[in-house]
């Protein structure tokens, strides 16, 4: 039984305790105390266990993405649109998009305690750099659903950021990425432009082929589907990590070809 499976059919899904635990309860109305978290780490479910982490990411995704919609006071249909294209991308079945969209739902709520379910997503984690910048990826490409970026929609992904330890000129680099590439639409095969290729690979357009290949193998071997998955990107995903190492290969052919 894969992830999924798993989550619907109750086997850990609802062993994490805390706002994180709380929350994929409520998705399926039931109420779970914080003693479950203890108890399934004494069953080796403790924090950084691969299917714990995919649970974690699965919920802090759509919950927060609930949230950020609702940052400037109202959900535009095109953010609920984006919502729903997320999880066609993912091929989530009928029941796992059920708990996807109250778990969206959920985020919208004026009582969604957004602090506690970062600090504790951030531990459920366990600080992995990659898995949370494509988190937040996510969360900045929802926010761009509507192809404007609303100032209270920025400033809550700042903060969102700032909670997960990433770099504000990190988020500069990863809400440019999203921009340049068309916003909230996801899966584009165009090839980029110069800018948004150095952009991609993080790297200034003065940088030498040696600075710029290294970049390369760096950021391709971080987002190896593979890996990501082992370090606890939910399976349905894949294809998302797919697309992201598709993206930096014609960010480096892009440049390779400038070059000459």
């Amino acid at each position: 039984m894969g992830w999924a499976g798993k989550i619907l059919g109750g086997a850990f899904g609802f062993m994490l305790g805390g706002p994180l635990g709380a929350l994929i309860g409520a998705s399926f109305g039931h109420n779970f105390d914080k003693g479950m978290g203890r108890a399934s780490s004494a069953q080796g479910w403790g924090a950084g266990n691969q299917q714990r982490i995919q649970t974690a990411f699965f919920t802090a995704t759509f919950s927060i993405m609930g949230h950020v919609a609702k940052a400037d006071g109202k959900v535009t249909a095109d953010e609920i649109r984006m919502a729903r294209a997320v999880m066609d991308h993912l091929q989530l079945d009928a029941n796992l998009r059920k708990v996807a969209e109250r778990l969206f739902n959920e985020g919208k709520k004026s009582s969604f305690p957004l602090d506690d379910l970062l600090l504790q997503f951030r531990q459920e984690t366990r600080r992995r750099t990659t898995l949370i910048q494509m988190f937040m990826e996510i969360q900045i490409q929802a926010a761009y659903a509507d192809g404007v970026l609303h100032p209270a929609e920025k400033k809550i992904l700042l903060h969102i950021s700032s909670a997960l330890g990433i770099p504000r000129a990190l988020y500069d680099q990863l809400e440019s990425i999203v921009r340049a590439g068309g916003g909230g639409q996801r899966g584009t095969t165009q090839k980029p432009t110069l800018e948004h290729a150095y952009e991609t690979l993080g790297v200034k357009s003065g940088a030498t082929d040696a600075e710029v290949k290294r970049a390369y193998r760096r950021l391709m071997s971080q987002h190896h589907p593979d890996k990501l998955v082992a370090k606890g990107l939910p399976e349905e995903m894949m294809k998302m990590a797919s697309e992201k190492t598709h993206q930096i290969r014609m960010a480096y052919e892009a440049i390779r070809e400038a070059k000459g």
